[in-house]
């Protein structure tokens, strides 16, 4: 016959024919020189087979007429999912029409029933000849499309959301565990990416030694959408990491996003994975204007090694600003706010270090710090404290974990504890900041909205959250006694709040004049320059 069987040792074939005997007898012969075969006795578990398992099937041997689905209507379902798939169709029907579908389907290898088997290995034969083009498409290690095959279906998409994941320092890992053990942490890291990412339509390639891509179609899901399920991915990865041989392996990624059509989008990926990978940012979307600003490397960088060290050094401390009743000027509470302390004493504003903080995926240290600090100044000073937290500290499982474990060993600290939610960010998932808020009450804290009347401000948010107290945003309060629309915005904001029972702080009260005006609309307190400058802790009375 001059055909090697050997070939045939790592197939992996689909057999669909709906008559027991000829589907017997015909698997137990494929058995015997193939890797596995799935037998099936109607299209319909052959589609749901192939479904399951089409990154190990290499090729389809199938019959027409069969029951439940036919094999040319199981095919059509499966060439959408696989339009490479090499496919051989076996009928006893001679009838042109039959065949015309076939080849319509883009079918080139057919077998006449009753099946001789000489005929159908000499037609698997000149399938496998494709079956081995496919490597030019397909990754051997992971069974996943290549860099050639994401470019093939990048072109035929007319707009896409794309991801480039990087596996930090592969080759640290490769030295430490050795070859082995990296390729199986790179194939159980590709099911990591498919057991995690399923709530939308995606495709995973292997695009490089220690790279992967991530292609969705932007109908089914947006850029920003697909950032938040990787900042909930790498969080995910950060506590699990990846099981192989019982022992649980951890690392980090990069992960670069882009969205456009064709071409572009993977190699705009790839110039903000350059960027973030330079800029040690774990999560990063490409930006045109945001690249282009080289003129900040050095200052960034010198930043994020600042951040690195000073969470732990000490550099960094919480001042506190004093929070007044706006009737009696006495200090209701504090508001704690971060500051960088450099060597010579100068004390820097959050200003110049927190968006790269945040950027470099370090700003979870920074809440961390701030809550431990809030839970020192309450031992020593027993006044209430006021720390800020984001949508993104409760989203991120290790530092909502933390909060609560902190507030869980510091009960009676606790009820001396306010969280501001930063209401610039915005909340997308209410259920989850319910879930943090009512957390944190049981512990006797209260909560309220930070910055209030920017960004993406809503009263029926405030009946939504249930939260104690509103912090009107300095913009409005900074010419509230000069300018008359923002005076409207923030006595809109007081006559809700007071109808609603919930206290108001002003921030920004820099002078008598705009004292004078909050209290005259009904500010409940107020906080700024006018009061206080924010101090260490040791200048607290």
């Amino acid at each position: 016959m001059g055909f090697n069987y050997n070939k045939l040792k790592d197939i992996t074939i689909l057999y669909c024919e709906d008559e027991f005997d000829l589907r017997d007898v015909t698997t137990d012969i494929l058995t015997q020189y193939t890797k596995k075969v799935y037998s099936c006795e109607n299209g319909l578990i052959g589609l749901n087979t192939f479904k399951e398992k089409r990154d190990e099937i290499d090729l389809i041997i199938t019959d027409i007429n069969m029951p439940e689905l036919g094999g040319l209507d199981m095919v059509r379902e499966i060439k959408e999912i696989n339009d490479n798939i090499p496919i051989i169709v076996t009928t006893a029907f001679s009838n042109s029409s039959y065949l015309l579908d076939a080849i319509n389907l883009g079918i080139d290898q057919y077998v006449l029933k009753p099946i001789d088997i000489k005929k159908l290995f000499e037609k698997i034969a000149k399938s496998l000849l494709y079956h081995e083009l496919q490597d030019l498409y397909l990754d051997n290690l992971t069974h996943i499309g290549n860099r050639n095959a994401l470019i093939k279906d990048i072109k035929y998409k007319k707009s896409h959301v794309l991801a480039i994941i990087d596996i930090d320092q592969f080759s640290n890992i490769n030295e430490l565990y050795g070859d082995e053990i990296g390729d199986k942490i790179l194939i159980e890291f590709t099911q990591f990416i498919k057991n995690n990412l399923t709530s939308f339509e995606n495709t995973v390639y292997r695009v490089g030694d220690d790279k992967f891509a991530l292609l969705c179609d932007e109908k089914t899901i947006s850029l920003k959408e697909l950032e938040n399920k990787f900042e909930d991915f790498i969080d995910l990865l950060e506590k699990d990491g990846v099981l192989i041989d019982s022992d649980i392996i951890k690392f980090d990624i990069t992960v670069a996003l882009s969205s456009g059509d064709f071409i572009n989008a993977y190699t705009n990926a790839l110039r903000a994975l350059s960027y973030a990978k330079e800029h040690y940012i774990k999560l990063i979307k490409y930006d045109e204007y945001k690249h282009s600003l080289k003129n900040n490397y050095v200052e960034n960088r010198k930043w994020i090694q600042k951040l690195k060290t000073g969470l732990t050094d000490g550099s960094f401390k919480a001042f506190y600003q004093a929070i007044v009743d706006a009737k009696t000027k006495e200090v209701y509470k504090y508001e704690s706010l971060i500051r960088y302390i450099e060597e010579d004493g100068t004390v820097v504003s959050p200003f110049h270090f927190l968006p790269i903080a945040k950027k470099a995926k370090l700003f979870s240290g920074i809440i961390k710090l701030m809550i431990n600090e809030c839970i020192n100044f309450i031992k020593v000073k027993h006044k209430i404290v006021s720390v800020n937290v984001s949508f993104e500290d409760i989203r991120t499982i290790s530092t909502y974990e933390y909060i609560i474990d902190t507030l869980e060993k510091n009960k009676e600290e606790a009820k001396l504890l306010h969280f501001e939610l930063l209401e610039t960010e915005e909340i997308e998932d209410f259920t989850l900041a319910k879930k943090f808020i009512n957390d944190v009450k049981a512990y006797g804290c209260k909560v309220g909205v930070d910055d209030f009347g920017a960004g993406y401000s809503n009263f029926n948010m405030l009946n939504e959250l249930q939260v104690d107290f509103v912090k009107i945003d300095g913009s409005l309060i900074k010419q509230i006694n000069t300018n008359k629309n923002q005076e409207l915005i923030v006595d809109t904001i007081s006559q809700y709040t007071h109808k609603t029972h919930l206290s108001t702080i002003a921030e920004f009260v820099s002078s008598e004049d705009i004292y004078n005006k909050i209290t005259e609309l009904g500010i409940s307190h107020a906080q700024g320059y006018y009061f206080a400058q924010p101090v260490p802790i040791e200048e607290i009375d």
